[in-house]
């Protein structure tokens, strides 16, 4: 098949290369026969590519419609569709509308089955989720990639959550696109350690730095130790608390991206995380199923659990906890 699909790709470029062949010349540049082409023509046709026979030779012509290199399988075609239409409503600035126009132009070439079933595939489909992140511009993410691939040093400006500036020149590493954003992995050389930074916070500064010999990731895995540093390191509000399972038990129950787990013993673990608020703190705290003993962390987050444990009282009881009285008969099912 693989071979078959090669061949075909082939043929096709050989077709867009001029007006007309005739069957011979293109069995002589694909090294089969002339029935073999014959068949290939037939597997194209089946495809949905026009592909004529010239009249008064043993010739072929491309028709109108398959200018661009062709997409030999629907899911090429449903696969470029859907990462355009995707793209059309990320992050990176500039590009939704490039994505846009993009497909349009391929909606415009692919033969009718195909464009048909793209289409019905858009028509069904709903974007929901989170807002996108902020915009990032292209031109950004392609210095770094840059950089990343020469193994060059990157300078920048940056600001950090707080807005304040700094000028930086860094070893980058990896970038890489998480949630809502895009980040950069580097070795900062004056800070003697990895840093993680928000790409839509720095602006490159050209000339580049001088080439650099790459280091091992950190953590061995970059997308782990980003995980590990938005966790509960790069934010405003952080915390430990003492979960009263082992790590391997509650392991399931954290979220991507929510906290990293420390071991303690075989009946409890140190859960470290970080939230831009402490509202949100305390959700990631409270919306792990497990008994807790806060451990660490700003002075008024003890408080804010406290309301939180009275306002969920009072969802289910009525009183909040320093309301006397029994509590209220439990709801029987009509009979």
């Amino acid at each position: 098949m693989l071979k078959t699909s090669a061949r075909l790709l082939e043929l096709l470029s050989l077709l867009q290369t001029r007006r007309d062949w005739a069957g011979a010349e293109l069995a002589a540049r694909l090294g089969v026969s002339t029935r073999t082409v014959r068949r290939d023509v037939d597997r194209l046709r089946d495809l949905g590519y026009p592909v004529h026979a010239t009249r008064g030779s043993a010739g072929y012509r491309l028709g109108a419609g398959a200018a661009l290199p062709p997409l030999l399988l629907d899911e090429e075609a449903v696969a470029v569709a859907v990462s355009l239409g995707t793209a059309a409503g990320g992050s990176v600035a500039s590009i939704g509308e490039t994505a846009v126009r993009a497909l349009a132009k391929l909606e415009q070439v692919l033969p009718s089955r195909l464009r048909h079933r793209v289409r019905t595939l858009q028509q069904a489909t709903v974007r929901a989720g989170l807002a996108p992140g902020p915009q990032v511009p292209a031109a950004t993410l392609v210095a770094i990639a840059e950089a990343c691939r020469r193994h060059e040093r990157l300078r920048f400006d940056y600001a950090d959550h707080t807005g304040a500036a700094s000028r930086r020149e860094v070893e980058p590493h990896s970038l890489v696109s998480w949630g809502r954003r895009w980040y950069l992995v580097a070795w900062d050389a004056a800070r003697g350690d990895w840093r993680t930074f928000r790409v839509d916070r720095l602006t490159p500064k050209s000339p580049g730095g001088a080439r650099f010999t790459p280091r091992e990731p950190p953590c061995g895995d970059v997308a782990v130790y980003l995980e590990r540093q938005l966790s509960s390191r790069m934010w405003p509000y952080r915390a430990t608390v003492l979960l009263h399972e082992s790590a391997t038990a509650v392991a399931g129950r954290i979220w991507p991206g929510t906290g990293t787990l420390e071991p303690v013993d075989d009946t409890s673990c140190l859960l470290h995380v970080g939230a831009d608020t402490l509202h949100a703190l305390v959700w990631m705290i409270t919306s792990v199923d497990a008994a807790f003993t806060l451990a660490g962390g700003p002075p008024e987050l003890a408080e804010a659990l406290r309301r939180q444990g009275e306002r969920c009282l009072h969802a289910v009881t009525g009183r909040s906890a320093g309301t006397a009285g029994p509590a209220p008969a439990a709801a029987t099912r009509p009979g």
